[in-house]
């Protein structure tokens, strides 16, 4: 009998101690009982924000234009994998193509303690307000792909020669169709990037022995949407068409979905960034893509994070890099492949 009754009494104990510890997690502190808010900014490795419990060396903040869009997301990505094993943390923040939440979310950051970010601005000229107060908490700019106007808040500069890819379309446009022809551009004013892709087109078509004539053009602000409407309206308001330049592929992509809606074929595309999307368009038979000229968000994710460290290290860096722009178009494109970024 009393052996029965220690043996209860041991049960009783036992499970008392495992219901202790079975709870442990809904006592304590507010720290020990917290849970992770779905808008809890990740680390380099995709984990949760726990800077207030774990000091980093460095602290980096990435501000894209708009992280839905894949090459920002590879640009990310890119300086990621160049800041390799070092101890950070970055912070990334997408502002979605608005510039006054680009500019409330870089002071978040900076109020985060970032000692440098990588920014590509949604408005090269509404960003001023956020460099001066970047430049004001001793924060290191990185800007990269698309430059800001004040470029004298900035301490390095990482993309590609614009003009140049605006030139290369132009020329390849001269080739294609040596009779001239009337042309749309779809644009993107607020993006220096675009404005100079723009000119560089431009300055190529002046050169052509025949006229071209920019018809009509429109302000897509980089986004897809507003480039499908926008061609269906100025096809609408010009059908006699020869060719559309975009200042990017994702303008590109939303000239091509009107033009496949609208069943032309008799026009050709031009973008610019040798995105996955495009290329696929490129191998199609019956794509109206004459070709994309290539830049490369891994080597500029790459180089810019090489240069931030070197930045914070008070190592010898380059002000201005230019990566090396090329154009893709139906007769290479299986050389770059058509699932990935160059």
């Amino acid at each position: 009998m009393l052996r029965k009754k220690i043996s209860l009494l041991l049960a009783v104990l036992l499970v008392c101690m495992l219901g202790m510890t079975a709870c442990k997690k809904d006592v304590g502190t507010p720290e020990d009982n917290a849970t992770a808010n779905e808008n809890t900014e990740t680390d380099a490795e995709g984990e949760e924000d726990t800077s207030e419990e774990e000091e980093v060396k460095y602290k980096f903040g990435f501000s894209g234009i708009d992280m839905q869009n894949p090459y920002f997301i590879t640009l990310e990505s890119a300086v990621k994998e160049g800041l390799g094993d070092e101890d950070y943390r970055m912070i990334t923040k997408d502002p979605g193509s608005d510039p006054d939440l680009q500019n409330q979310q870089i002071q978040e950051m900076i109020d985060e303690g970032i000692d440098a970010i990588f920014l590509s601005p949604v408005d090269w000229e509404k960003i001023s307000t956020s460099l001066r107060a970047l430049k004001d908490a001793g924060v290191k700019i990185i800007n990269v792909d698309t430059q800001v106007k004040e470029s004298e808040y900035v301490d390095a500069y990482v993309g590609s020669d614009n003009q140049a890819a605006g030139y290369l379309c132009g020329k390849d446009l001269i080739e294609r169709c040596p009779d001239g022809g009337n042309v749309l551009i779809l644009e993107s004013t607020t993006m220096n990037s675009v404005n100079d892709r723009i000119t560089g087109f431009e300055k190529a078509l002046s050169s052509a022995e025949v006229g071209f004539e920019i018809v009509d053009r429109a302000d897509a602000d980089g986004q897809f949407q507003k480039a499908l409407d926008e061609t269906k309206a100025m096809l609408d308001a010009h059908p006699e068409i020869t060719a559309i330049m975009c200042g990017n592929d994702q303008i590109a992509v939303g000239a091509i979905t009107a033009l496949n809606l609208a069943e032309r074929k008799d026009i050709i595309v031009y973008g610019i960034d040798g995105s996955p999307d495009i290329k696929k368009e490129l191998v199609k038979k019956d794509s109206v893509v004459a070709g994309t000229v290539a830049q490369s968000p891994i080597h500029m994710g790459k180089d810019a994070a090489k240069i931030a460290l070197a930045i914070l290290k008070d190592n010898e860096y380059e002000p201005e890099t230019y990566e090396e722009v090329y154009m893709i178009n139906s007769d290479n494109v299986e050389m770059y492949g058509v699932d990935g970024w160059q």
